[in-house]
């Protein structure tokens, strides 16, 4: 049987990603209920964070549990990974012990590596390049307060990292446009950007990005690894906050979205963040759902 993974998006068509949404927010209302439901019992998921994380280790962790099964939190410091030992030996190894494995780190062809010489299912946790767990999360919440994507249009006001990537990704999987606002020099990966061509694009001005938009979304100008260069990003970015004025040229019916931890007064005003549009909380949230029903079909 072929293994799954799940390293980006488009390692399942539209259809799948529409079915999982669906399945999310079936297994939300049933948690909502309190209802038992455990189809990964006897299951258990290795979890290897090079990354910190809250969000990832907690919903995964809890997603497991909530579905009968079991996870493991392996950090650099507890695995033989973290004093060198190759990449594809650890994972035929513990493709031997688990059912599957969730992996958060820095380098996507480390992530890509991994899965090569894995037996069972692969999942990214977040990578430099892409956080495709996170916007499925978004995609979540956004089907639940407005319907499907189809057809609308996304504005993405900020740096062209993994988010982004993964953002483009999903205009190609959901139909979509984006309207993408970044300073030069930080655009996102000219390789994905080009293969969704038609789908998405860069518009410098952020004015430009978000009139109209149905949902708007940013993210922190300098991610994990980048602390050094926060005063010059922060100089760089100056003129991308996501503030009132900003959102105001939005659709009436538009949402915000961050992925969180966010930076209050930088990225985003504390107004939006905390105002009437913002779904940051429910999308949060997100992650326990989407990721419980992606676990129920990589593993199950």
């Amino acid at each position: 049987m072929t293994i799954r993974h799940f390293l980006t998006l488009l390692d399942l068509d539209g259809e799948t990603l529409r079915a999982i949404l669906h399945r999310a927010s079936e297994l939300k209302a049933i948690r909502a209920r309190g209802e038992p439901h455990g189809p990964l019992r006897y299951k258990t998921l290795g979890m290897i964070f090079e990354k910190s994380s809250t969000r990832t280790r907690v919903s995964f962790e809890a997603g497991m549990a909530e579905l009968g099964g079991h996870a493991l939190f392996l950090s650099p410091r507890d695995t033989q990974l973290g004093r060198g030992e190759p990449i594809e030996d650890t994972a035929r190894v513990l493709s031997r012990m688990v059912h599957g494995i969730m992996i958060r780190t820095y380098e996507h062809d480390k992530l890509e590596q991994f899965a090569a010489h894995a037996s069972v299912p692969v999942i990214n946790g977040l990578t430099d390049v892409f956080h495709p767990c996170q916007v499925l999360a978004d995609m979540q919440t956004f089907f639940e307060h407005r319907g499907d994507i189809s057809g609308g249009t996304v504005a993405w006001v900020g740096d062209g990292n993994n988010m982004c990537n993964s953002y483009i990704n999903a205009a190609l999987r959901f139909g979509f446009q984006l309207r993408i606002a970044c300073p030069p020099g930080y655009e996102p990966d000219a390789e994905v950007l080009a293969a969704a061509e038609g789908e998405a694009q860069i518009v410098r001005d952020p004015r430009e990005a978000v009139r109209g938009a149905d949902l708007v979304v940013t993210d922190v100008w300098a991610s994990m690894g980048q602390e050094a260069e926060q005063t010059s990003r922060r100089q760089a970015f100056g003129a991308y906050q996501v503030d009132e004025a900003l959102m105001a040229l939005a659709d009436d019916r538009a949402l915000f979205m961050h992925c969180l931890p966010a930076h209050r007064e930088e990225e985003v005003s504390t107004a939006v963040l905390e105002g009437p549009q913002s779904v940051v909380w429910e999308e949060a949230e997100s992650r326990l759902h989407v990721q419980k029903a992606l676990l129920e079909h990589l593993l199950v």
